[in-house]
């Protein structure tokens, strides 16, 4: 069994040092309040007591934390006082995540995160390890792995050929369709080999681009996929942006300072704001209340940039085995991997901007998740031109060149209604501003309802669905335009929803559902407002080519082919 890193000692100390110092303080303040003596005693040595309790702790945890690599298992110990072992199957390991903030690549240290398949909390975290040797579990796990599901594939082909050799039928496509329904994949859809299938992202530039992910005997080679160039990073940091902002706004909002204060009134006073903050009338605290918002909206947009720059500055996909791994971050440095089996859809991303100027994105949607993903979806591509990343799209999945087809025109009519009712809503809200304050003419409001025909038009045109040979493609959304491929051995349900409205206007929506855990965080892909036959026809058809896919990959692993995510 091997340790953590020396100064992982030093760090554990500290932080268990800094939290203790506080419970005998509160002890002290608590007991002075009955015992006057005892305050005014061990007031002055409450604080260096409970330090020093603390790192005595945070030693004890290092020295009592250990980790081992063994033939089947990844195996962790842990526990002062109350021990706990765990031994983690390589079957079972789906992530091996490194991450490195500042401080940490100046002392070359690193964090690194087991994932298990499904899992949403980390299976365990060694809090830190030297690069090379976070490099080395990295590899050894990965490879292990590989060496696991080859094991596990050659068992099922041999356990396939005896079945062949006594006459024994092979498992029906309703066996086949209880393992999906029940809880996702069954280890013949489960194991395939990428590693050849999967062509690169660019074409001729990325075949001849490899790199050693790491030198010596029994180590994989990666293949260079995609590189975020600088333009390219710079269009996706302004053209995206990222709710932590918000977060840092409204913390500053909070700790708002009298510096800050005289500042926007300084801003706010060419536009007729008070002079002080004591004396104005109430237009001219509605401006500074103006100019304050638009100050608010600018430094979060500056913030979200800055965010967005920093954790996909150096952003790097590669191909290792049967698994896209990828590096990026400025302050904080990541290095995980995406695995392909787990892989249950591909989503390409664009909201206006980035349509305005040709550029898209491309998200990968997996059955399980880990600390760096964004509800089990993982940015695979964050922007690059719509061509490339189509094309790419197109190689992964295997899918054909989609022709949609679009939701009926009562669908549009729908949405005229719906957004002339948001639009009266805005128009109420204001006269509802101007009884209460010093504003006038509401009516000025009612320039929104120009907005109504074009909203609804732009809903309506960016909706699609093609019904494909092997997938299923659904484009949705007008501001964050979504186009997710969807393989139909991946589907897990397909379901019919209508609302009071759609029932009247003859109309349905399809929900299309995987395995992806980030269904449980965004909107699950669902084909919006077609008529009810055409969606009772897409769901008996994707049914039937949900059992006809199955059956055909429950063939070729018995035949011991190795079939692509396609």
């Amino acid at each position: 069994m091997n340790r953590l890193h020396p100064l992982s000692a030093v760090t554990s100390a500290l932080q268990y040092g800094f939290l203790w110092l506080w419970i005998p303080m509160v002890l002290v303040l608590v007991l002075g309040a009955i015992f006057d003596p005892i305050n005014s005693s061990w007031s002055p040595l409450a604080a260096p007591l409970g330090f020093l309790a603390g790192a005595a702790y945070g030693i004890a945890h290092y020295y009592r934390f250990e980790y081992g690599i063994t033939p089947d298992t990844f195996d962790v110990s842990s526990g002062v006082f109350a021990r706990r072992s765990r031994e983690i199957p390589y079957g079972r390991i789906q992530n091996v995540d490194v991450r490195q903030g500042v401080l940490q690549r100046l002392l070359g240290l690193a964090i690194v995160s087991i994932e298990t398949a499904g899992g949403g909390n980390t299976e365990a975290s060694l809090n830190f390890v030297s690069e090379s040797e976070a490099t080395r579990l990295q590899e050894q796990i990965r490879r292990r792995t590989a060496e696991v599901k080859d094991r596990r594939r050659k068992r099922d082909a041999a356990s396939a050929d005896r079945q062949e050799s006594t006459g024994t039928d092979e498992p029906s496509g309703d066996a086949t369709r209880t393992d999906v329904v029940s809880g996702g994949e069954t280890d013949g859809t489960a194991n395939r080999d990428v590693s050849e299938s999967t062509p690169p992202f660019d074409g001729p530039e990325s075949v001849s681009d490899y790199r050693d992910s790491a030198s010596g005997p029994g180590r994989t080679r990666r293949e260079r996929l995609f590189d975020l160039e600088a333009r390219e990073l710079l269009l996706y940091s302004f053209t995206s942006f990222r709710p932590a902002a918000v977060a840092g706004v409204l913390f500053v909002f909070f700790l708002v300072t009298d510096p800050i204060l005289d500042l926007l009134v300084t801003t706010a006073q060419p536009f007729g704001g008070p002079e002080t903050l004591d004396e104005g009338s109430p237009t001219n605290y509605g401006i500074l209340t103006v100019i304050s918002m638009l100050n608010g909206l600018v430094v979060t947009y500056l913030l979200s940039v800055a965010y967005t720059f920093a954790t996909y500055y150096g952003f790097e996909l590669g191909r290792t085995g049967e698994d896209f791994v990828y590096e990026r971050g400025l302050l904080q440095r990541y290095s995980g991997s995406i695995p392909v089996e787990k892989v249950q859809s591909v989503t390409m991303t664009a909201n206006p901007l980035q349509r305005l100027i040709g550029y898209a994105g491309m998200w990968v949607e997996t059955a399980g998740y880990g600390p760096e993903s964004s509800g089990g979806s993982q940015s695979a591509v964050p922007l690059a031109e719509q061509r490339r990343v189509r094309r790419f799209t197109e190689n992964l999945t295997g899918v054909e060149t989609p022709k949609f087809s679009s939701p009926p025109t009562t669908a549009r009519r729908r949405y005229l209604v719906r957004y002339s009712l948001v639009a009266g809503a805005i128009v109420a809200a204001c006269f509802a501003i101007t009884r209460v304050t010093a504003l006038e003419r509401w009516y000025l409001a009612v320039v929104v309802f120009a907005a109504v025909p074009p909203a609804a038009h732009l809903q309506y045109v960016h909706l699609g669905y093609y019904v494909g040979d092997d997938h299923l493609v659904i484009r949705r959304s007008f501001w964050q335009e979504r186009t997710t491929v969807i393989p139909y051995y991946r589907i897990q349900t397909v379901s019919t929803r209508r609302s009071i409205f759609q029932r009247r206007l003859g109309l349905a929506s399809l929900v299309v559902d995987t395995a992806s855990s980030q269904t449980f965080f965004w909107a699950t892909p669902t084909v919006y407002d077609i008529d009810l036959e055409v969606a009772r026809e897409i769901q008996t058809t994707s049914r039937k080519r949900l059992q006809s896919a199955l059956r055909e990959r429950a063939r070729d692993d018995d035949m011991g082919l190795s079939p692509d995510f396609t």
